[in-house]
């Protein structure tokens, strides 16, 4: 029993010793710790409040690698999620446009062709509005811009889901959506034909059965 007591003693001790060496650690790691982080207080407290603001913000998000200049997303569910689309006559022209132009074409199609009438609308060679490039030279044999506008057939909106989505495609772009498809294209036409302007324009993409066309800067002759 001696013998036990003894172990027993000697264990106990060596606990109460580690016990107050940990504590000893552990007083001496706050004391540590806290002489740091004061330093690091007095060290700030010299740091203009601009220069802190500036170190502690997190940089802008074109350098964290976030695309800042297209948030679309160029397919069906993306467009399902928006709100549905209304507007005055500049949109309705517009969305009229995409349904005979494009309405069976992908989204990013869509978007396309929509992109062309709003370059034509930002451009000094055609109309400043919506409807008055969609309409341009209609009544006119061989002179309208867009087909649909002189192909002698009505408009009539007979696909309520394609008018649905060619209508939030329209408002988006009316809203100042980024026009980054089409490198600022004005004309574009169906892989079906070949009109001869096409020979003459530089093409800057191709999309669905569409492809687009910039047309070329005149400049004043010498």
């Amino acid at each position: 029993m001696l013998i036990v007591r003894t172990i027993f003693a000697a264990i106990s001790a060596a606990a109460i010793s580690f016990a107050a060496t940990a504590a000893t650690a552990d007083e001496l790691l706050a004391s540590r710790l806290g002489a740091i982080l004061g330093q690091e207080r007095q060290a700030l407290s010299v740091v203009p409040d601009a220069r802190l603001s500036l170190l502690t913000s997190l940089p802008p998000a074109n350098e964290r690698g976030v695309d800042t200049t297209n948030r679309l997303i160029y397919d069906r569910d993306f467009l399902a999620d928006q709100p549905a689309a209304s507007g005055g006559e500049q949109w309705e022209c517009l969305a009229e446009a995409l349904y005979f132009e494009a309405r069976g074409e992908t989204v990013r199609g869509m978007f396309a062709v929509g992109e062309v009438i709003l370059n034509r609308v930002d451009s000094d060679a055609y109309p400043d509005t919506l409807c008055g490039v969609i309409n341009q030279g209609t009544g006119r044999r061989y002179a309208c811009q867009f087909t649909y506008t002189c192909d002698g057939r009505a408009e009539t909106i007979a696909e309520p889901r394609s008018w649905e989505r060619v209508g939030k495609v329209a408002r988006i772009l009316i809203d100042g959506a980024p026009r980054a498809l089409t490198g600022g294209a004005t004309h574009y036409h169906t892989n079906a034909v070949n009109p001869s302007w096409a020979r003459r324009f530089p093409r800057t993409a191709s999309i669905g059965s569409h492809y687009f066309y910039r047309q070329p800067i005149r400049t004043a002759s010498k």
